[in-house]
């Protein structure tokens, strides 16, 4: 399986799944497979006038350790599935990014 973010020069990219209107705020495991596979987040707020995606920045943000600034979404605003760039010092959020995976992996192997 490859993995729902990818390092670029000018940062990281993320291949996001968004669920709008949630019961609760939360990153919650990899959907998809294969060679589409992304990151499942879920927000309370509702798809409008771009609220679900602030929201999903906003989250990302604090799942990553960055600021909200850096965070730009570059596909898919009025998609569920969205791609966002991680810009400046990479290497935590990749850091981060790996051990989540090889969490989520051996969730799903569980």
């Amino acid at each position: 399986m490859r993995t729902p973010f990818e390092r670029l020069n000018e940062g990281v990219r993320l291949k996001v799944r968004l669920q709008p209107n949630a019961s609760s705020n939360r990153v919650d495991g990899i959907y998809g497979e294969l060679d589409d596979c992304r990151i499942k987040v879920h927000v309370t707020t509702v798809p409008e006038k771009g609220k679900a995606n602030k929201s999903l920045l906003k989250l990302l943000a604090k799942f990553l350790g960055c600021s909200v600034s850096q965070l730009t979404l570059t596909k898919g605003h009025t998609d569920r599935n969205k791609t966002i760039l991680v810009t400046g010092n990479a290497d935590p959020v990749v850091e981060t990014l790996r051990n989540w995976f090889a969490k989520e992996c051996e969730k799903a192997d569980s």
